[in-house]
């Protein structure tokens, strides 16, 4: 195999539209990123991360390192939680913008990273709340410079122009896309990713999965699209098994990194449809539900719904975890059945009701899917007709196991 001849030691940097440092030992760079920080003028930061993350890895120490080494004043907004929201993201402008800070640090997985480059618009656009931002009553063109150190394997948020947060009192989750909040430079080091927990390990693998297949089967899939969707699921079939064995195995974190870092350029350019956009629902409004899981309890559903459409993509790009398709639409059963079986092979068998949803908040979710800012942008790229009614109905049968 290939990755056999691959040094995992050895920090590459990956042109994409930021400047990726990406591999075992990749955090000691940010002692090279906050010096060209400094000679472009930066003197203060906000670092925006979660309560523990940042310390348990390790990261925070080469980055308060590197910042005292070269005398960037910085002030920590360390409270960032899953299914970050507007006014969590206000609380953190609000602390930029007291401090004088010129630049922002993310230092976590999605939600941390998301909230850093929302921070980074606000921050430019003083007069605006972060829920002006998420319900699109601007259109922002400058950000303050992002670096984002990514401490998951999941979100690809390191190498892309996106990022998500929830309205609570509307139960809002929409997503934002601007080329202003792509990262100046990412670290992806594979050593910070070895504390995830178990579920956390599950979770972030399966959204990089998520990430392709609709990237690779949307109205604007391309090639490029379907080559990186393959890869991806490929190697996150190969060692997300062998992470959830053996949580500190480098090389299986390097390659399940490298699948989400893969991902996230990939729906960069292909963007997302069912999914994700009948996602945001379910965690706008339970939000301790994990982004990944909510997911996963779709994904069978939307594929048997999508497969007659986009049979010859998704028989190739699934080919490493379902057996046998052969790119035919009266597959779409089988492939959806064979995408819940390796769901279950990881660990991953919870459906809608298992997790408190009721046949009563059908409507309100089919609902939020098309009134949530950005999510119709979404369905309206779907393979198939994206009708309330074919929403509700991979809402209904993914309250239970696909039979």
């Amino acid at each position: 195999m290939w990755e056999n001849d691959i040094n995992i030691n050895e920090t590459n940097v990956i042109l994409c539209k930021s400047n990726v440092y990406f591999g075992v030992g990749a955090i000691e760079k940010i002692d090279e990123i906050v010096q060209k920080l400094t000679e472009k003028g930066i003197k203060k930061v906000i670092v925006v991360s979660g309560k523990g993350a940042y310390k348990i890895t390790g990261a925070w120490d080469y980055v308060e390192s590197a910042l005292k080494k070269y005398n960037v004043g910085y002030v920590n907004f360390a409270k960032c939680t899953p299914n970050p929201t507007t006014d969590g993201i206000d609380e953190a402008t609000k602390l930029a913008l007291e401090f004088g800070a010129d630049a922002v640090i993310g230092i976590g997985g999605g939600s941390a990273i998301d909230t850093c480059k929302s921070v980074a618009i606000l921050m430019k656009y003083t007069d605006k709340t972060a829920a002006d931002l998420y319900e699109y009553k601007f259109t922002p063109k400058e950000a303050a410079p992002i670096v984002a150190i990514n401490l998951t394997h999941g979100t690809g948020t390191e190498a892309n122009r996106f990022a998500v947060a929830t309205l609570i009192e509307k139960d809002y989750k929409p997503a934002i896309a601007y080329d202003c909040i792509y990262p100046a430079f990412s670290i992806d080091d594979p050593k910070m990713c070895t504390k995830l927990s178990l579920n956390q390990t599950k979770y972030v693998s399966i959204d990089a999965v998520n990430h392709v297949i609709e990237a690779a089967t949307s109205k604007v899939a391309s090639p490029y699209t379907v080559t990186l969707a393959r890869e991806t699921i490929k190697l996150v079939a190969k060692y997300l098994p062998i992470a959830l064995n053996n949580p500190e195995d480098v090389e299986a974190r390097y390659y399940l990194l490298y699948a989400s870092l893969l991902g996230g350029i990939c729906f960069d350019n292909g963007l997302l449809h069912y999914t994700h956009a009948l996602e945001h629902p379910l965690s706008a409004i339970k939000h301790d539900l994990s982004h990944g899981l909510g997911l996963a309890m779709l994904l069978p559903s939307v594929i048997k719904n999508i497969y007659p459409n986009k049979a010859h993509v998704l028989a190739d790009i699934l080919a490493p975890i379902v057996d046998g398709l052969e790119g035919k639409p009266i597959e779409a059963k089988e492939a959806a059945l064979g995408v819940q079986k390796w769901l279950k092979s990881v660990g991953v068998s919870e459906k809608l009701a298992d997790m408190g949803f009721k046949n009563e908040d059908l409507d309100k979710l089919t609902d939020l899917a098309f009134t949530t800012p950005s999510l119709g942008g979404l369905l309206a790229i779907a393979p198939t007709e994206a009708t309330k009614e074919a929403v509700r109905e991979i809402y209904e049968t993914s309250m239970t196991e696909l039979q």
